[in-house]
């Protein structure tokens, strides 16, 4: 169901109530009770445990308090049962992909489940964007961003996804600084935001194909931070394209406030514009497994499809000696998820060949950090930019 088209209702003091549903991820919940400061902190975790909704009637700050109370009971390590015996005689030991295929579900799982949980404290929004509760902020700038102008009518949504949205709104305002770009990309809320600087990087200093100075275009764009970065490089017109109207809204706003709206045309289009350039700059999802919200599309790729329409279709859209520039981190086969095997079979597939590959090193501070549920395939994690031309 669209979001924009869900409705809640609920009974409080003996009337019907009903408001617009503002979740982008999270389910309508079964229930929905309206509840205030005397809940403790328990009895909250068992009713959403149960899929009861719990409508916000105290002091945010308290209502703040107890979503931190859930998340650490949420976050409390279960009981593990050790058994007695090992596994039966002759059970072949499970391989190393098998392992971390293992622990990237229970990741995920982990997370699907607190987002579920968590997700189920909500605020009543009024219908000018405002909260009707003590000591509540004034968020009226970040929901207008997300959701549009206030159209008269009231909204429910949860404070966890609140929190989101102000978090989004400050993004925007305050930009990511992109060293490869020297300057900011001002992400809106739903666009994902270019954190990760080593594939800029990548494609700063890559040798651009004979005719890029003319043409190229960026598939998938975003932010538009690729394709900012072509035209800082002297690409003379880069066509960047998406479907998504926040991402194209997102870009046209970012290339033309760092000075480039004349360079970057950004369109809406189902990945290739139409014709042919010499270079055709691709970073799709690096990790082939459904999302469990809409802003993590950007990162998991269900089947790898956004990975095989590129190389599918790459050949009809690269000029003569043109490259197809495709930025990938190799996380997914440290996961157990794809083989490079297998994508080099998609490429051999399309007619394409491998001109070159350049490496690097993720620097966030995941890789980095031995607490991580996926550190053992993080810190094996390299990203690369693959030059391919036709075979």
């Amino acid at each position: 169901m669209n979001e924009q088209d869900a409705w809640i209702t609920w009974e409080e003091s003996g009337t019907t109530h009903r408001a617009r549903w503002r979740s982008e991820s999270q389910a309508l919940p079964a229930t929905l009770l309206p509840v205030d400061d005397t809940l403790t902190a328990n009895a909250a975790f068992k009713l959403v445990g149960e899929g009861t909704g719990l409508l916000w009637r105290g002091d945010f700050h308290n209502g703040r308090q107890l979503l931190q109370a859930l998340g650490r009971r949420v976050d409390k390590p279960p009981r593990v049962h050790t058994p007695r015996k090992g596994a039966p005689a002759g059970t072949p030991a499970p391989d190393a992909a098998a392992l971390a295929r293992d622990a990237f579900a229970r990741h995920r799982a982990t997370q699907a489940r607190r987002a579920a949980l968590l997700g189920r404290v909500l605020l009543q929004f009024e219908p000018d964007h405002t909260i009707a509760l003590r000591r509540a902020p004034d968020v009226r700038a970040a929901l207008t961003e997300a959701w549009g102008a206030p159209d008269g009518t009231p909204s429910v949504a949860s404070l966890r996804e609140l929190q989101g949205l102000i978090g989004a709104h400050e993004w925007r305002k305050k930009g990511v600084e992109v060293p490869a770009l020297g300057g900011r990309i001002h992400p809106w809320f739903g666009v994902f935001s270019p954190l990760r600087g080593e594939y800029l990087g990548l494609i700063a200093q890559a040798p651009l194909p004979p005719g890029a100075q003319s043409l190229a275009f960026d598939i998938g764009t975003g932010t538009g931070v690729i394709a900012a970065l072509l035209a800082r490089r002297g690409v003379r017109q880069v066509v960047a394209t998406d479907l998504d109207p926040r991402a194209i809204a997102c870009a046209t706003e970012n290339v033309a406030r760092l000075g480039f709206a004349d360079q970057v045309r950004v369109v809406a289009a189902d990945m290739f514009p139409e014709g042919r350039a010499a270079l055709v700059v691709c970073n799709p999802p690096w990790v082939p497994t459904p999302a469990n919200a809409a802003i993590e599309r950007a990162v998991y790729d269900p089947d790898s499809a956004m990975l095989r329409a590129f190389l599918a279709g790459l050949p009809a859209h690269l000029a003569p000696g043109g490259e197809g520039w495709l930025v990938m981190s190799d996380l997914a086969e440290h996961l157990g998820l794809r083989a490079r095997e297998e994508m080099l079979a998609w490429i051999a597939a399309a007619g394409l060949r491998v001109v070159a590959r350049h490496d690097t090193r993720p620097t966030h501070p995941k890789a980095g950090d031995p607490s991580d549920p996926l550190f053992a395939a993080r810190s094996k994690e390299v990203t690369s930019l693959w030059r391919l031309g036709a075979a």
